[in-house]
Protein backbone atom coordinates (compact mmCIF):
# COMPACT_ATOMS: atom_id res chain seq x y z
CA UNK A 1 0.00 0.00 0.00
CA UNK A 2 1.50 3.76 -0.88
CA UNK A 3 2.27 5.83 1.69
CA UNK A 4 -0.04 8.86 2.56
CA UNK A 5 1.38 12.45 1.28
CA UNK A 6 1.60 15.26 3.29
CA UNK A 7 3.17 18.45 2.21
CA UNK A 8 3.98 21.64 3.47
CA UNK A 9 2.57 25.29 2.16
CA UNK A 10 3.46 28.09 3.78
CA UNK A 11 4.85 32.25 3.31
CA UNK A 12 8.88 33.01 3.43
CA UNK A 13 10.30 33.11 6.97
CA UNK A 14 7.64 31.02 8.94
CA UNK A 15 9.67 28.03 9.79
CA UNK A 16 9.11 25.41 6.96
CA UNK A 17 12.73 24.43 6.49
CA UNK A 18 13.23 24.10 10.24
CA UNK A 19 9.52 22.35 10.87
CA UNK A 20 10.84 20.12 7.21
CA UNK A 21 13.79 19.31 8.97
CA UNK A 22 12.66 18.08 12.78
CA UNK A 23 10.33 15.94 10.67
CA UNK A 24 12.69 14.40 8.67
CA UNK A 25 15.39 14.07 11.34
CA UNK A 26 18.35 11.60 10.15
CA UNK A 27 16.29 10.45 7.34
CA UNK A 28 17.54 12.68 4.78
CA UNK A 29 20.96 11.32 5.09
CA UNK A 30 20.14 8.59 3.65
CA UNK A 31 20.65 9.64 0.21
CA UNK A 32 24.06 11.40 0.86
CA UNK A 33 26.40 8.54 -0.45
CA UNK A 34 24.42 7.43 -3.48
CA UNK A 35 25.36 9.47 -7.14
CA UNK A 36 22.56 10.74 -8.59
CA UNK A 37 19.91 10.65 -6.12
CA UNK A 38 18.24 14.22 -5.21
CA UNK A 39 19.45 15.78 -2.58
CA UNK A 40 17.57 19.19 -2.67
CA UNK A 41 15.32 17.89 0.31
CA UNK A 42 11.98 18.18 -1.62
CA UNK A 43 10.69 15.19 0.58
CA UNK A 44 11.58 12.87 3.23
CA UNK A 45 10.19 9.80 5.15
CA UNK A 46 8.50 10.75 8.09
CA UNK A 47 7.36 7.81 10.79
CA UNK A 48 5.14 8.60 13.70
CA UNK A 49 4.27 6.18 15.98
CA UNK A 50 3.58 2.82 13.76
CA UNK A 51 2.08 5.35 10.83
CA UNK A 52 4.79 6.38 7.96
CA UNK A 53 4.44 8.70 5.27
CA UNK A 54 6.06 10.84 2.74
CA UNK A 55 6.54 14.82 3.65
CA UNK A 56 7.05 17.13 0.75
CA UNK A 57 8.26 20.67 0.80
CA UNK A 58 6.51 22.63 -2.09
CA UNK A 59 8.88 25.04 -2.52
CA UNK A 60 11.16 28.28 -1.27
CA UNK A 61 9.65 31.25 -2.05
CA UNK A 62 12.43 34.46 -2.52
CA UNK A 63 10.29 36.91 -4.02
CA UNK A 64 10.87 41.02 -3.70
CA UNK A 65 7.53 41.96 -3.30
CA UNK A 66 3.82 40.68 -2.03
CA UNK A 67 2.47 40.28 -5.76
CA UNK A 68 5.68 37.67 -6.47
CA UNK A 69 4.96 36.41 -3.01
CA UNK A 70 1.13 35.62 -3.32
CA UNK A 71 1.79 34.03 -6.93
CA UNK A 72 4.28 31.72 -5.76
CA UNK A 73 1.79 30.94 -2.72
CA UNK A 74 -0.80 29.81 -5.11
CA UNK A 75 1.43 28.05 -7.24
CA UNK A 76 2.38 26.07 -3.80
CA UNK A 77 -0.71 25.30 -2.89
CA UNK A 78 -2.04 23.93 -5.80
CA UNK A 79 1.32 21.21 -6.12
CA UNK A 80 -0.07 20.68 -2.67
CA UNK A 81 -3.25 20.30 -3.46
CA UNK A 82 -2.20 18.19 -6.58
CA UNK A 83 -0.38 15.57 -4.55
CA UNK A 84 -1.29 15.05 -1.13
CA UNK A 85 -3.58 13.69 1.03
CA UNK A 86 -3.43 15.93 3.97
CA UNK A 87 -1.59 19.56 3.69
CA UNK A 88 0.04 21.09 6.44
CA UNK A 89 -0.81 25.08 6.21
CA UNK A 90 2.19 27.00 8.23
CA UNK A 91 1.76 30.59 9.64
CA UNK A 92 3.64 32.46 11.74
CA UNK A 93 2.42 34.05 15.39
CA UNK A 94 4.66 36.84 15.31
CA UNK A 95 4.09 37.86 11.72
CA UNK A 96 0.38 37.70 12.53
CA UNK A 97 -2.14 37.10 10.36
CA UNK A 98 -1.66 38.38 6.80
CA UNK A 99 -3.29 39.20 3.53
CA UNK A 100 -1.56 36.21 1.55
CA UNK A 101 -2.43 33.80 4.40
CA UNK A 102 -6.57 34.27 3.92
CA UNK A 103 -6.35 33.90 0.06
CA UNK A 104 -4.41 30.83 0.04
CA UNK A 105 -6.65 29.81 2.78
CA UNK A 106 -9.38 30.51 0.97
CA UNK A 107 -8.05 28.12 -2.57
CA UNK A 108 -7.27 25.40 0.20
CA UNK A 109 -10.75 25.66 1.54
CA UNK A 110 -12.06 25.11 -1.86
CA UNK A 111 -9.84 22.15 -2.57
CA UNK A 112 -11.63 19.70 -0.54
CA UNK A 113 -8.38 18.57 0.70
CA UNK A 114 -7.88 17.85 4.56
CA UNK A 115 -5.69 20.62 6.00
CA UNK A 116 -3.72 21.19 9.00
CA UNK A 117 -3.75 24.79 10.11
CA UNK A 118 -0.52 25.32 12.02
CA UNK A 119 0.90 28.40 14.10
CA UNK A 120 4.43 28.48 13.96
CA UNK A 121 7.26 29.99 17.02
CA UNK A 122 4.65 29.73 19.49
CA UNK A 123 7.90 29.57 22.13
CA UNK A 124 5.92 30.04 25.19
CA UNK A 125 1.84 28.91 25.53
CA UNK A 126 1.03 31.44 27.39
CA UNK A 127 2.44 34.51 25.85
CA UNK A 128 1.26 33.66 22.46
CA UNK A 129 -1.95 31.77 23.11
CA UNK A 130 -4.23 34.85 22.62
CA UNK A 131 -2.25 35.70 18.91
CA UNK A 132 -2.93 32.21 18.42
CA UNK A 133 -7.14 32.73 18.34
CA UNK A 134 -6.31 35.30 15.47
CA UNK A 135 -5.89 32.40 13.15
CA UNK A 136 -9.30 30.99 13.24
CA UNK A 137 -10.36 33.95 10.95
CA UNK A 138 -9.00 32.02 8.26
CA UNK A 139 -12.12 29.30 8.55
CA UNK A 140 -10.27 26.31 8.00
CA UNK A 141 -10.27 24.80 11.65
CA UNK A 142 -8.52 25.00 14.76
CA UNK A 143 -5.26 26.63 14.35
CA UNK A 144 -2.28 24.23 16.03
CA UNK A 145 0.08 26.21 18.22
CA UNK A 146 3.63 24.77 18.00
CA UNK A 147 7.37 25.63 18.23
CA UNK A 148 9.61 23.89 15.61
CA UNK A 149 12.68 25.21 16.62
CA UNK A 150 12.00 23.77 20.37
CA UNK A 151 9.98 21.15 19.34
CA UNK A 152 6.81 22.00 21.23
CA UNK A 153 3.91 20.40 20.09
CA UNK A 154 4.77 18.74 17.21
CA UNK A 155 3.22 15.36 18.37
CA UNK A 156 -0.46 17.62 18.64
CA UNK A 157 0.24 18.23 15.18
CA UNK A 158 0.92 15.08 13.82
CA UNK A 159 -2.16 13.64 15.77
CA UNK A 160 -4.26 15.72 13.96
CA UNK A 161 -2.39 15.24 10.89
CA UNK A 162 -3.09 11.32 10.98
CA UNK A 163 -6.21 11.49 11.58
CA UNK A 164 -6.54 12.45 7.99
CA UNK A 165 -4.99 9.72 6.36
CA UNK A 166 -7.33 8.01 3.79
CA UNK A 167 -8.57 4.21 4.88
CA UNK A 168 -7.58 2.82 2.32
CA UNK A 169 -5.99 -0.46 2.97
CA UNK A 170 -9.25 -3.32 2.40
CA UNK A 171 -9.53 -1.52 -1.25
CA UNK A 172 -6.05 -1.61 -2.18
CA UNK A 173 -5.82 -5.52 -1.04
CA UNK A 174 -7.99 -6.63 -3.16
CA UNK A 175 -6.23 -4.82 -6.47
CA UNK A 176 -4.18 -6.53 -7.31
CA UNK A 177 -3.42 -6.02 -10.73
CA UNK A 178 0.22 -4.61 -11.30
CA UNK A 179 0.73 -0.87 -11.10
CA UNK A 180 3.39 0.61 -13.52
CA UNK A 181 4.20 4.15 -13.21
CA UNK A 182 5.57 6.10 -16.11
CA UNK A 183 7.96 9.04 -14.97
CA UNK A 184 10.58 11.06 -16.40
CA UNK A 185 11.03 14.90 -17.23
CA UNK A 186 8.28 17.02 -18.80
CA UNK A 187 7.71 16.80 -22.67
CA UNK A 188 9.58 13.21 -23.07
CA UNK A 189 6.10 11.36 -24.04
CA UNK A 190 4.72 9.95 -20.93
CA UNK A 191 1.13 10.13 -22.40
CA UNK A 192 2.64 9.37 -25.73
CA UNK A 193 3.34 6.08 -24.54
CA UNK A 194 0.45 5.26 -22.76
CA UNK A 195 -2.04 6.54 -25.53
CA UNK A 196 -0.15 4.29 -27.85
CA UNK A 197 -0.37 1.27 -25.93
CA UNK A 198 -4.17 2.10 -25.25
CA UNK A 199 -4.86 2.58 -29.14
CA UNK A 200 -3.21 -0.69 -29.99
CA UNK A 201 -4.71 -2.69 -27.39
CA UNK A 202 -8.58 -0.99 -27.66
CA UNK A 203 -9.39 -2.38 -24.73
CA UNK A 204 -9.56 0.13 -22.42
CA UNK A 205 -11.28 -0.76 -19.35
CA UNK A 206 -11.62 3.05 -17.53
CA UNK A 207 -9.43 6.02 -17.46
CA UNK A 208 -10.46 7.17 -14.01
CA UNK A 209 -8.57 10.68 -12.28
CA UNK A 210 -6.08 9.27 -9.46
CA UNK A 211 -7.88 8.26 -6.66
CA UNK A 212 -6.52 10.69 -4.48
CA UNK A 213 -3.04 12.07 -6.90
CA UNK A 214 -3.63 14.04 -9.56
CA UNK A 215 -2.04 11.79 -11.97
CA UNK A 216 -4.32 9.31 -14.31
CA UNK A 217 -4.38 6.03 -13.60
CA UNK A 218 -5.27 3.79 -16.93
CA UNK A 219 -6.48 0.60 -17.09
CA UNK A 220 -4.84 -1.49 -20.23
CA UNK A 221 -5.13 -5.49 -20.85
CA UNK A 222 -2.37 -7.40 -22.64
CA UNK A 223 -2.61 -10.82 -23.25
CA UNK A 224 -5.28 -11.63 -21.19
CA UNK A 225 -3.38 -9.47 -17.77
CA UNK A 226 -4.43 -6.37 -16.67
CA UNK A 227 -2.43 -3.49 -15.94
CA UNK A 228 -2.75 -0.17 -13.92
CA UNK A 229 -0.43 2.58 -15.55
CA UNK A 230 0.19 5.68 -13.88
CA UNK A 231 0.78 8.39 -15.74
CA UNK A 232 2.63 11.85 -14.35
CA UNK A 233 2.21 13.61 -17.04
CA UNK A 234 -0.51 16.62 -16.09
CA UNK A 235 1.24 19.60 -15.81
CA UNK A 236 -1.39 21.79 -16.53
CA UNK A 237 0.39 24.87 -15.29
CA UNK A 238 3.22 26.25 -17.23
CA UNK A 239 5.74 27.61 -14.59
CA UNK A 240 7.98 30.67 -15.60
CA UNK A 241 10.58 29.33 -13.29
CA UNK A 242 12.39 26.68 -15.08
CA UNK A 243 13.50 25.45 -11.24
CA UNK A 244 9.93 25.39 -10.10
CA UNK A 245 8.60 23.37 -12.82
CA UNK A 246 11.75 20.56 -12.58
CA UNK A 247 10.77 20.51 -8.98
CA UNK A 248 7.33 19.90 -9.42
CA UNK A 249 8.05 17.17 -11.52
CA UNK A 250 9.98 15.52 -9.04
CA UNK A 251 7.25 15.48 -6.81
CA UNK A 252 4.44 14.22 -8.97
CA UNK A 253 7.19 11.39 -9.02
CA UNK A 254 7.13 11.02 -5.94
CA UNK A 255 3.53 10.31 -5.56
CA UNK A 256 3.77 7.82 -8.56
CA UNK A 257 6.31 5.62 -7.35
CA UNK A 258 5.04 5.24 -4.26
CA UNK A 259 1.94 3.49 -5.65
CA UNK A 260 3.80 1.44 -8.44
CA UNK A 261 4.98 -1.88 -8.62
CA UNK A 262 7.65 -1.21 -11.38
CA UNK A 263 8.59 2.15 -12.55
CA UNK A 264 9.25 3.10 -16.25
CA UNK A 265 11.79 5.94 -16.42
CA UNK A 266 11.62 7.63 -19.67
CA UNK A 267 14.80 9.51 -21.27
CA UNK A 268 14.56 11.64 -24.27
CA UNK A 269 16.82 9.92 -26.88
CA UNK A 270 17.43 13.06 -28.93
CA UNK A 271 18.29 14.48 -25.43
CA UNK A 272 20.58 11.78 -23.63
CA UNK A 273 20.14 11.02 -19.99
CA UNK A 274 20.30 14.19 -17.86
CA UNK A 275 20.99 14.73 -14.06
CA UNK A 276 16.96 15.39 -13.70
CA UNK A 277 16.64 12.07 -15.17
CA UNK A 278 19.06 10.91 -12.76
CA UNK A 279 17.20 12.31 -9.80
CA UNK A 280 13.99 11.21 -10.90
CA UNK A 281 15.39 7.61 -11.29
CA UNK A 282 17.52 7.57 -7.83
CA UNK A 283 13.63 8.18 -6.27
CA UNK A 284 12.82 4.62 -7.52
CA UNK A 285 16.00 3.26 -6.52
CA UNK A 286 15.39 4.10 -3.51
CA UNK A 287 12.06 3.08 -3.00
CA UNK A 288 13.19 -0.24 -3.78
CA UNK A 289 10.58 -0.80 -6.84
CA UNK A 290 11.33 -2.73 -10.11
CA UNK A 291 13.07 -0.28 -12.60
CA UNK A 292 12.73 -0.06 -16.77
CA UNK A 293 14.76 2.57 -18.66
CA UNK A 294 12.79 3.44 -22.06
CA UNK A 295 14.49 5.45 -24.17
CA UNK A 296 11.84 7.21 -26.52
CA UNK A 297 11.75 9.17 -29.63
CA UNK A 298 14.25 6.77 -30.94
CA UNK A 299 12.68 6.75 -34.17
CA UNK A 300 14.26 10.22 -34.41
CA UNK A 301 17.88 9.15 -33.88
CA UNK A 302 20.45 8.94 -36.83
CA UNK A 303 22.08 4.99 -36.20
CA UNK A 304 24.77 2.97 -37.24
CA UNK A 305 26.22 -0.47 -35.72
CA UNK A 306 27.77 1.72 -32.85
CA UNK A 307 24.89 4.35 -31.66
CA UNK A 308 22.63 1.79 -29.39
CA UNK A 309 26.40 0.90 -27.65
CA UNK A 310 27.26 4.63 -27.12
CA UNK A 311 23.44 5.17 -25.53
CA UNK A 312 23.50 2.36 -22.88
CA UNK A 313 26.95 3.14 -22.02
CA UNK A 314 26.21 6.65 -21.50
CA UNK A 315 23.00 5.66 -19.40
CA UNK A 316 24.93 3.09 -17.51
CA UNK A 317 27.52 5.81 -16.51
CA UNK A 318 25.41 8.35 -15.64
CA UNK A 319 22.65 6.11 -13.74
CA UNK A 320 25.87 3.71 -12.58
CA UNK A 321 24.10 3.72 -8.98
CA UNK A 322 21.12 1.30 -10.57
CA UNK A 323 23.45 -0.97 -13.01
CA UNK A 324 20.66 -3.32 -12.98
CA UNK A 325 18.14 -1.69 -14.52
CA UNK A 326 16.56 -2.71 -17.82
CA UNK A 327 16.75 -0.77 -20.99
CA UNK A 328 15.03 -0.84 -23.53
CA UNK A 329 14.94 1.65 -27.04
CA UNK A 330 11.29 2.38 -28.16
CA UNK A 331 9.31 4.91 -29.87
CA UNK A 332 5.64 6.00 -28.49
CA UNK A 333 5.08 7.76 -31.79
CA UNK A 334 5.69 4.56 -33.91
CA UNK A 335 4.84 2.00 -32.02
CA UNK A 336 8.60 0.82 -32.04
CA UNK A 337 9.55 -1.99 -29.04
CA UNK A 338 6.75 -0.77 -27.10
CA UNK A 339 5.09 -4.44 -27.04
CA UNK A 340 8.24 -5.55 -25.51
CA UNK A 341 7.82 -3.80 -22.54
CA UNK A 342 5.22 -5.59 -21.43
CA UNK A 343 7.44 -8.88 -21.69
CA UNK A 344 10.27 -6.89 -19.52
CA UNK A 345 7.51 -5.89 -17.07
CA UNK A 346 6.51 -9.50 -16.32
CA UNK A 347 9.80 -10.47 -15.83
CA UNK A 348 10.47 -7.55 -13.46
CA UNK A 349 7.99 -8.05 -11.10
CA UNK A 350 8.70 -11.85 -11.40
CA UNK A 351 12.06 -10.49 -10.28
CA UNK A 352 11.36 -7.90 -7.74
CA UNK A 353 9.49 -10.58 -5.78
CA UNK A 354 11.57 -13.40 -6.09
CA UNK A 355 12.38 -15.49 -3.06
CA UNK A 356 15.46 -17.77 -2.80
CA UNK A 357 15.53 -20.59 0.05
CA UNK A 358 18.30 -19.78 2.59
CA UNK A 359 20.18 -23.02 1.74
CA UNK A 360 20.96 -22.04 -1.51
CA UNK A 361 21.98 -18.65 -0.58
CA UNK A 362 24.37 -20.05 2.17
CA UNK A 363 25.91 -21.97 -0.19
CA UNK A 364 26.25 -19.05 -3.11
CA UNK A 365 28.27 -17.05 -0.03
CA UNK A 366 30.39 -20.52 1.24
CA UNK A 367 31.51 -20.29 -2.26
CA UNK A 368 32.11 -16.58 -2.96
CA UNK A 369 34.28 -16.75 0.10
CA UNK A 370 36.51 -19.52 -1.17
CA UNK A 371 36.90 -17.68 -4.25
CA UNK A 372 37.75 -14.53 -2.48
CA UNK A 373 38.56 -14.06 1.24
CA UNK A 374 36.77 -11.55 3.44
CA UNK A 375 38.62 -8.15 4.21
CA UNK A 376 40.31 -7.84 7.56
CA UNK A 377 41.62 -5.06 9.29
CA UNK A 378 44.58 -5.24 12.39
CA UNK A 379 44.90 -8.74 12.44
CA UNK A 380 40.90 -9.41 12.43
CA UNK A 381 39.36 -10.95 9.43
CA UNK A 382 35.84 -10.86 8.63
CA UNK A 383 33.98 -14.06 9.33
CA UNK A 384 30.50 -14.55 7.63
CA UNK A 385 28.20 -17.17 9.04
CA UNK A 386 25.24 -17.02 7.40
CA UNK A 387 22.83 -15.04 4.88
CA UNK A 388 18.84 -15.33 4.36
CA UNK A 389 16.29 -13.60 2.58
CA UNK A 390 13.80 -11.46 5.07
CA UNK A 391 11.39 -9.43 2.36
CA UNK A 392 10.49 -9.44 -0.90
CA UNK A 393 9.78 -6.12 -3.29
CA UNK A 394 12.83 -5.80 -3.12
CA UNK A 395 14.07 -9.01 -2.04
CA UNK A 396 15.85 -8.01 0.92
CA UNK A 397 18.71 -10.25 2.87
CA UNK A 398 19.94 -10.52 6.45
CA UNK A 399 23.99 -11.35 6.52
CA UNK A 400 25.13 -12.76 10.31
CA UNK A 401 28.71 -11.32 10.44
CA UNK A 402 31.36 -11.11 13.66
CA UNK A 403 32.05 -7.72 13.23
CA UNK A 404 29.89 -5.43 11.27
CA UNK A 405 32.44 -2.94 10.58
CA UNK A 406 34.62 -5.23 8.78
CA UNK A 407 32.11 -5.96 6.15
CA UNK A 408 33.10 -3.22 3.38
CA UNK A 409 30.74 -2.36 0.84
CA UNK A 410 32.85 -3.41 -1.89
CA UNK A 411 32.24 -7.06 -0.53
CA UNK A 412 28.92 -6.88 -0.03
CA UNK A 413 28.86 -5.83 -3.62
CA UNK A 414 30.73 -8.52 -4.49
CA UNK A 415 28.48 -11.24 -2.81
CA UNK A 416 25.35 -9.42 -4.71
CA UNK A 417 26.93 -9.52 -7.82
CA UNK A 418 27.50 -13.25 -7.40
CA UNK A 419 23.57 -13.53 -6.11
CA UNK A 420 22.86 -11.83 -9.68
CA UNK A 421 24.76 -14.45 -11.28
CA UNK A 422 23.31 -17.51 -9.99
CA UNK A 423 19.25 -15.86 -10.04
CA UNK A 424 19.49 -13.20 -12.57
CA UNK A 425 16.84 -10.57 -10.09
CA UNK A 426 17.37 -8.16 -13.34
CA UNK A 427 15.44 -4.54 -13.00
CA UNK A 428 14.96 -4.86 -9.22
CA UNK A 429 17.40 -3.66 -6.42
CA UNK A 430 18.35 -5.44 -3.95
CA UNK A 431 19.20 -4.67 -0.29
CA UNK A 432 21.64 -6.09 2.32
CA UNK A 433 21.35 -5.69 6.33
CA UNK A 434 24.38 -6.68 7.86
CA UNK A 435 23.89 -7.99 11.70
CA UNK A 436 26.43 -9.53 14.35
CA UNK A 437 26.65 -12.73 15.62
CA UNK A 438 29.08 -13.50 18.57
CA UNK A 439 30.89 -16.37 18.45
CA UNK A 440 31.27 -19.86 16.67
Amino acid sequence: MSKPVVAVVGRPNVGKSTLFNVLAGERISIVQDTPGVTRDRIYAEVSWLDVSFTLIDTGGIEPDSSDIILSQMREQAQIAIDTADVILFLTDVRQGLVDADSKVADMLRRSRKPVVLVVNKVDSFEKYMSDVYEFYNLGIGDPIPISAASRLGIGDMLEEVIKHFPQREEEEEEDERPKIAIVGKPNVGKSSLINHLVGEERVIVSEIAGTTRDAIDTEIVYQGREYVFIDTAGLRRKSKIKEELERFSIIRAVTAVERADVVIVMIDATEGVTEQDAKIAGIAHERGKGIIIAVNKWDAIEKNDKTIYRHTERIREILSFMPYAEILFISAKTGQRTKKLFDMIDVVLENNSMRVATGVLNEIMSEAVAMQQPPSDKGKRLKLYYITQVAVKPPTFVIFVNDKKLMHFSYIRYLENRIREAFGFQGTSLKFFIRERKGE
